[in-house]
């Protein structure tokens, strides 16, 4: 399956109404930035690519089939074992374009100085989450990366207590991923490398 232009058009569309008239006046757009679909490929039966706003870059994941996850509620968090690895993403739904499921790579987008930028980054994403040389060093699996971060061996992940225990006691994973680590660095195992040091 290719993915038809309608999809990607209308994903582009919705987006750019979403920035006009819900995201208008807000801190956290990057004025120097625009929606836009980018690497959009056949994936499962899918249409996988990344999608910039003014406001985020996220892995978007779209159905052909207007009741594709139904059965999902809306929050609803999904894995997907892509080329590289195990990838969490979250079910969503807009007018206009239904049902889909997003996984967050870039929020907010202030580190991107002009749009040229922000789409050389999510063409490398693309290309490294569909590399399979990257398996087993990038993940954007919470508890994966919970557990990473915490330092632990895959020998103690078999420790479902032990994880558990440490998980409550560390800070949320958004407050971690504020710190000085870009996304191209975790997507080429730079996290793994780090915590393991």
């Amino acid at each position: 399956m290719i993915c038809p232009d309608y999809l990607i058009e209308g994903l582009e569309l919705q987006f750019r109404t979403i920035e006009k008239q819900r995201m208008q006046g807000l801190p956290l757009i990057n004025k120097a930035l625009q929606v836009e679909a980018v690497g959009f490929c056949e994936w499962n039966g899918c249409c996988l690519g990344v999608l910039i706003t003014p406001w985020f870059m996220n892995l978007m994941l779209l159905a052909d089939e207007g009741d594709a996850w139904s059965d999902r509620q809306i929050g609803d968090k999904q894995l997907h074992q892509l080329p590289s690895g195990p990838y969490e993403f979250i079910v969503g739904e807009e007018e206009g374009i239904g049902r889909y499921q997003m996984c967050s790579l870039f929020s907010p987008m202030f580190e991107f100085s002009d749009q040229a930028t922000a789409v050389a980054a999510a063409e490398a994403a693309m290309d490294g989450l569909m590399n399979e040389a990257h398996r087993d060093t990038i993940s954007t699996c919470e508890s994966e990366i919970n557990r990473r971060w915490l330092g632990e061996s895959d020998d103690e992940k078999s420790n479902q207590q032990g994880v558990s225990d440490r998980n409550d006691q560390a800070p949320g994973l958004s407050r971690r991923l504020e710190q000085p680590l870009s996304r191209r660095d975790l997507l080429r195992g730079q996290f793994q490398q780090d915590t393991e040091q």
